[in-house]
């Protein structure tokens, strides 16, 4: 049995996607139900300023909250080396920056050209290192954007090796758009590992916005990726790639690997019942999943020892 780490990607990538900010309350005790029902990791929220994504102001005393959490990593994002510094001084156990694998989206995202995201990164490493804090770099748009299209898998090669030599401790490459397919999954996962190490890319963070997600996980899953991205309630898009729907749904990707014998550490019953507190604190907000319309099937602990 192979164990998979789901990381909850919905306090940053769900909220930032909605109009709406969330009340701190909601998302402590978000935090707090996933954590009891066995989630290991959630991103909490970015260091951006508040100014441009107000959903993410309280992400300091969201990482001080959680860090009291036993047994939960506690992750941000990070635009720019001053978000690392905030982020290290919350006390984030990890931080990761996006790379937009896409110049334009690049520039829209986080206004720096790729050489400049470069040099971002190199600073973002420094300061990592010298905090102790594990630093990972979000291969973005790596199947496809939105605004220039399809993207060369030479170029995210190319950059990934670039990231790499920066400092990036890990990859992980990013579906921002839903563009991706299961072939395409493999391949470029197969490449990336043959520059940079297999054990340099562990990560998956993929949206399902042509319904692919979870064919998409298992794609990677089969090419040795031990890392899923996902978000309660698929929430979750890009402000600044226009059409970059819905995220992979816990729920469903949990119930995928628990049928197929993965051991994820979440106990599903639990994980189900989280949702309420999103129903309760963003009403009439769109929330997805099969698995949490349907419900568990009968006999399932007899179907995965069989």
């Amino acid at each position: 049995m192979t164990f998979i780490l789901i990381s909850e990607v919905g306090l940053r990538d769900g909220l930032q996607s909605i109009d709406r900010v969330m009340p701190l309350e909601a998302k402590k005790a978000w935090i707090k139900a996933e954590a009891e029902a066995g989630v290991r990791e959630i991103e909490v929220g970015s260091f951006v300023p508040a100014k441009l994504l107000p959903q993410m102001a309280d992400t300091e005393e969201l990482v001080r909250f959680a860090r009291s959490l036993p047994g939960l990593n506690v992750v941000a994002l990070v635009p720019n080396a001053k978000g690392a510094e905030r982020a290290v001084a919350a006390g984030v156990h990890a931080m990761s920056i996006p790379f937009s694998m896409s110049e334009t989206h690049s520039q829209r995202n986080v206004r720096k050209t790729h050489p400049e995201m470069i040099a971002e990164i190199r600073a973002v490493a420094a300061i990592a290192d010298a905090a102790g804090v594990h630093f990972a770099v979000g291969l973005a748009t790596a199947f496809g954007c939105t605004i220039e299209g399809a993207i060369a898998e030479d170029q995210v090669v190319r950059l990934a090796e670039q990231a790499v030599a920066a400092g990036a401790k890990e990859l992980s490459l990013s579906d921002t758009t839903g563009y991706a397919d299961p072939a395409q999954v493999r391949r470029l996962i197969r490449k990336v590992k043959a520059a940079v190490g297999a054990e340099m890319l562990t990560t998956l963070h993929l949206h399902n916005t042509r319904g692919l997600g979870l064919a998409n996980a298992l794609a990677g899953l089969e090419e040795g990726i031990t890392t899923l991205d996902a978000s309660l309630g698929g929430l979750g898009g890009c402000p600044y790639a226009p059409g970059a729907s819905g995220n992979i749904v816990t729920e469903d990707l949990a119930f995928m690997l628990d049928a197929m014998g993965h051991e994820t550490g979440i106990d599903l019953d639990r994980l189900m019942q989280v949702r309420r507190i999103l129903q309760d604190a963003l009403p009439g907000e769109p929330l997805y999943g099969f698995t949490p319309d349907a419900g568990l099937p009968l006999g399932l602990e007899k179907r995965r020892a069989a």
